[in-house]
């Protein structure tokens, strides 16, 4: 599996493990057998397989507008979260309501009232503890609880992240390139001028025409950052390193201080480029499937199922998926290495009955 195609279209740029010794390839030489005149028929069907392709590119040009028009409808509730994440607005009594176990309630009840004897005892010493403003550190408990995210986030970034208060994800217009962009807003801070850091992900739907048959979706072929205003001495992504040089005359020392590259999330915000003629690196082509398949986990799950990750709750749907999915390997691999001990078993040592035991005279 290439990697940057499969980040393209959201898939998980994770490379066949099994390497050449996975699934065996089939390869098209069934057409050379053919009689010439079934073969003609068979060009036929592909030309009608291309058409099917540039309909299904229409088609999911078409799901991208149904996604602008229904992101509209879902903003006023994420309007609503940031609000209530951002401590802007307090929800009723009525907005708290969800139900819980039964159980749960119970033993809540029973930690109430422990709590309340304790506290109870310590009233008159201890001091009434500060109401916190809205959801502290939501955003960063999302981003630290993700693997794909935790990884990407240095401890110098955490308190900056303190201070983002809303991910927003923004469809392209009617009649503009397909594109959807990253929105991180930010409070105002004292590392960089910055109320919002983008991220422009640029896509087509279109089979190419040079293999219109690998098709599969829209893909991302680029993507843009934003530059980052910082205050003096606050950038991340850069640290200040020393260096000792001699002079190879005087033998003289002097000391020599120089910026370097720095692991920060913001450098998110400064993605590797996509070549034009498709021609680049090993680590280049790498960091370009990451930065697409980070993209797409944004929008498709970050964003619209934060409280869920906030909470823990979609990252255990996951896991059962992944387990779910490592059960069926397991099956496959089972039922694989069956068929090979039935063909595959032909020793005539192991046909043979063993000998008895042989008993002492």
């Amino acid at each position: 599996m290439d990697p940057v195609k499969a980040a393209r279209r959201g898939e998980q740029a994770i490379p066949n493990p099994g390497g050449q010794m996975g699934k065996p390839v089939v390869f098209p030489f069934m057409e050379s057998m053919l009689p010439k005149v079934v073969k003609r028929r068979v060009h036929a069907l592909k030309r009608l397989q291309e058409q099917c392709a540039h309909i299904e590119a229409k088609f999911y040009e078409e799901v991208h507008e149904l996604e602008r028009k229904y992101a509209t409808l879902y903003q006023p509730l994420f309007d609503k979260r940031r609000e209530i994440v951002t401590g802007a607005v307090e929800p009723t009594d009525e907005e708290c309501e969800w139900p819980t176990d039964e159980d749960e309630e119970e033993e809540l009840a029973d930690e109430v009232k422990e709590k309340a004897t304790i506290e109870d005892a310590k009233k008159e010493e201890a001091k009434p503890e500060e109401d916190p403003k809205g959801i502290p550190d939501f955003w960063l408990t999302i981003f630290k609880s993700v693997d794909m995210l935790s990884d990407m986030v240095q401890e110098h970034d955490e308190p900056i992240l303190k201070h983002l208060r809303d991910i927003q994800v923004k469809f392209s217009e009617p009649g503009q390139p397909m594109s959807f962009t990253l929105e991180f807003h930010f409070e105002p801070n004292g590392y960089f001028n910055n109320a919002v850091l983008t991220k422009v992900y640029k896509m087509k739907s279109e089979p190419d025409a040079s293999d219109p048959f690998s098709f599969e979706g829209p893909e991302i072929i680029d993507c843009e950052g934003c530059q980052i205003d910082w205050h003096k001495g606050k950038d991340v992504t850069v640290k200040t390193i020393k260096k000792k040089q001699k002079h190879k005359g005087r033998g003289t020392v002097r000391t020599v201080t120089k910026q370097v590259p720095n692991d920060s999330f913001f450098n998110f915000f400064n993605p590797v480029k996509a070549s034009p003629d498709g021609e680049m690196d090993e680590d280049s082509e790498f960091n370009l499937a990451t930065d697409f398949e980070i993209g797409h986990f944004f929008r498709e799950r970050i964003v619209p199922r934060a409280v869920l990750y906030f909470t823990g709750e979609a990252l255990e749907d996951e896991s059962f998926e992944e387990e779910e999915m490592e059960e069926g390997d397991e099956e496959e691999q089972d039922e694989e290495g069956d068929e090979d001990d039935e063909e595959g078993d032909t020793d005539p040592k192991k046909e043979q009955p063993q000998p008895a035991e042989c008993k002492q005279q």
